[in-house]
């Protein structure tokens, strides 16, 4: 190994790691609460003991070099080792500390926080970093190792990966309370085709398994209206633009309220499984380990924990105003 590494010091790693994320000589610098000459100070003598530019300016954009790449990837080793070193200690001193890095599939941000307050209950000095992303984002993340744990539905099957089932994510049809369709007393997918549905972006979990599942049961939807997010498309089917396929857990507060109908197709709702997922043979820190300990252990709880934020009319279709 070249002495000159050794000479690095933490303080230099976090500096670059800034400059990394924010793309920016200065965002870093605000972010680390330095002058700009200070950032570029230190990259400066990190690019010398590594003996090769670390950036580059195309036109006004920041790029990292090929040394840059292998810098960042080894910093977050670094890092992750030493924050697995202080959960480590905290757990020899009787209590878990430290901070879950968890990224969650839009669909499951509904619940996820919920199940998190109850692990917490558990382990009161864990903090959550939660990022939320579409399907496409979480297998990306997948990729680059940013993450300690994923929670997402339709696990790649072409990747290393280690996964847990632990909760059923309903996909029901929905539609505003005066749509001729909550008129049924019983529907097929069918039934639908003829209304516009709104449809997430390319890239979503949700509409990847809807579209699927559409073309097996040979519904097709010539009129369809891309949504950006589920709020969005939650917000456009109250605006009354549409009918659309969504978790039941993002619509949970709307239904209960009458704001939404759940239409009573006979082929719904379509079952898919959250699961949490790691890559296979990286060694989860002790926060990560607890957090899937406590999925394994407590899926009763985890299940009734669920049925608590599910209304109590859901699938009622035409009956739904009585019961509201």
């Amino acid at each position: 190994m070249r002495k000159t590494l050794l000479r690095m010091t933490l303080r230099q790693l976090q500096v670059f790691r800034a400059v990394c994320e924010h793309g920016s000589y200065s965002r870093a610098a605000e972010e680390m609460a330095l002058t700009q000459p200070a950032v570029s100070l230190q990259i400066r003598q990190l690019e010398e003991l590594v003996g090769q530019p670390l950036f580059e300016y195309v036109g006004k954009k920041l790029y990292l070099t090929e040394a840059a790449e292998a810098l960042k990837r080894a910093s977050s080793d670094i890092f992750g080792r030493l924050e697995s070193l202080d959960m480590q200690l905290s757990d020899l001193q009787g209590s878990l500390q430290g901070q879950l890095n968890l990224c969650v599939e839009s669909s499951a941000k509904y619940f996820i926080p919920h199940l998190f307050a109850e692990f917490r209950r558990q382990y009161p000095e864990v903090s959550l970093n939660l990022t939320v992303v579409n399907h496409a984002l979480v297998v990306r993340r997948l990729t680059q190792s940013r993450d300690d744990l994923m929670i997402m539905s339709q696990v790649p099957q072409d990747m290393a990966l280690d996964f847990m089932p632990f909760l059923n994510n309903p996909i029901i049809a929905v539609a505003p309370p005066d749509h001729p369709l909550c008129e049924a007393d019983s529907l097929q997918l069918q039934d639908l085709t003829p209304y516009p549905l709104l449809i997430r972006e390319s890239g979503s979990g949700t509409r990847r398994a809807c579209e699927e599942y559409c073309h097996q049961k040979r519904a097709h939807f010539p009129n369809t209206l891309e949504i950006g997010s589920l709020e969005s498309q939650r917000e456009s089917v109250l605006a009354g633009l549409g009918i659309a396929l969504l978790p039941r857990h993002a619509v949970r507060l709307e239904l209960q309220h009458d704001l939404l109908r759940e239409l009573p197709v006979a082929e719904l709702p379509l079952q898919r499984s959250w699961c949490v997922v790691n890559i296979r043979g990286r060694r989860l820190s002790p926060v990560a380990q607890a957090f899937v300990d406590f999925i394994r252990t407590e899926r009763a709880q985890i299940i009734k924990l669920a049925e608590r934020f599910q209304p109590s009319h859901a699938g009622s279709g035409k009956n739904l105003a009585g019961s509201a």
